[in-house]
């Protein structure tokens, strides 16, 4: 099998050393380059053109994001973040993402634990080469459905890689009094806040960190808290949000599957299940649980997924109902949660 292919980009020496040093304990990596700031480069990634590159945000004569979106504007390709931004500058970080870094990776803030730091960079590299990288343009506003009536329907969505952009997507075309919903995102816990009012100035329902014993109300979107607890819905003179601590499912914490079966277990038919683009399989299970009780379910389609790990395995245990194109989920999910006319 050909080695995936790495340019590391950071304007520490000692950092790029460490990330070449623990992105080569992987055979299937190979590190053919690195460049101490966007112009240096810019002329390595032509002379070598690398499957992969990693990039550090905060660097001399041109900043990540710019070259990012450079990248991204003259010659799409795979990027994974690295950066200290990731951990005290969410916003900096969900820009990158918005702009299309596949996924990011917290820059150690020591040499003290660095490997352990860095332990999920290569997994991150590998989906990164795998993933579809298209050029990016200017997007028109969708148009906000004026005559959408709930039916009073709870909409869940589980989502990870890729999954920044998937829910500006969908999100945007939910009317201010749309179904009351809650979504699932891998994403670490100093990123959920500002992801949270990033979502809520796209949409013009009201979108915020989902706490427990929340309301489940008609125009609220809830978003999952990164790092301790996992998002359930319980049934307390209503439907609320229940944030229960417990140990990651499926490798993460929050978990869509967790997010998934408890909404099985008490909404049974009155309620949408969506899996978006992700790596892995997590939520596969919940949405079939879903799906058995009674709830209408989607996924996302393979053409538009950046990572398309989530939606298969979730579809081909039978668990969606109906794959659809990202820009069509939004509208789809309003079909299915609205009053029929």
């Amino acid at each position: 099998m050909t080695p995936i292919r790495v340019v590391v980009v950071d304007d520490s020496a000692t950092m790029r050393g460490l990330i070449t040093a623990c992105l080569r304990q992987d055979p299937a990596i190979q590190v053919v380059g690195s460049a101490g700031d966007p112009l240096e480069a810019r002329q390595i990634i032509k002379d070598l053109n690398p499957d992969v590159i990693t990039l550090d945000i905060e660097m001399p004569n041109m900043n990540g994001l710019e070259f990012l979106e450079k990248i991204m504007r003259l010659r799409p390709m795979p990027v994974v973040m690295v950066s200290t931004l990731t951990q005290s500058g969410a916003s900096a970080t969900l820009r990158a993402l918005e702009l299309g870094a596949i996924d990011c990776v917290a820059k150690p803030t020591s040499l003290v634990g660095a490997k352990e730091g860095l332990s999920d960079l290569a997994a991150k590299v590998k989906a990164a080469a795998a993933a579809r990288v298209r050029p990016r343009a200017e997007i028109n506003p969708p148009t906000v459905s004026a005559d959408f009536i709930p039916s009073g329907d709870l909409v869940a969505i589980g989502s990870s890689t890729g999954g920044v952009e998937a829910l500006l997507t969908v999100l945007a075309h939910f009317p201010a009094n749309c179904p009351p919903t809650v979504i699932t995102q891998h994403m670490p816990a100093t990123f959920t806040t500002s992801f949270a009012a990033r979502l809520d100035r796209a949409t013009p329902a009201h979108v915020q960190e989902a706490y427990d014993n929340a309301p489940l109300e008609i125009g609220k979107i809830y978003l999952a808290p990164g790092g301790e607890a996992h998002l359930e819905v319980a049934r307390a003179g209503g439907l609320r949000c229940r944030l229960r601590r417990g140990e990651p499912v499926n490798g993460h914490r929050p978990s869509v599957d967790t997010l998934f079966h408890s909404i099985a277990g008490v909404c049974g038919s009155s309620a949408v299940g969506v899996i978006l683009t992700g790596m892995g399989r997590d939520g596969a299970q919940g949405l079939a649980a879903m799906r058995a009780a009674g709830a209408r379910t989607l996924g996302q389609d393979e053409a538009s997924s950046v990572v398309y790990g989530m939606p298969k395995t979730a579809f081909e245990a039978g668990a969606v109902e109906r794959q659809v194109a990202l820009d069509a989920v939004g509208p789809a999910i309003l079909k299915l949660a609205g009053k029929k006319r």
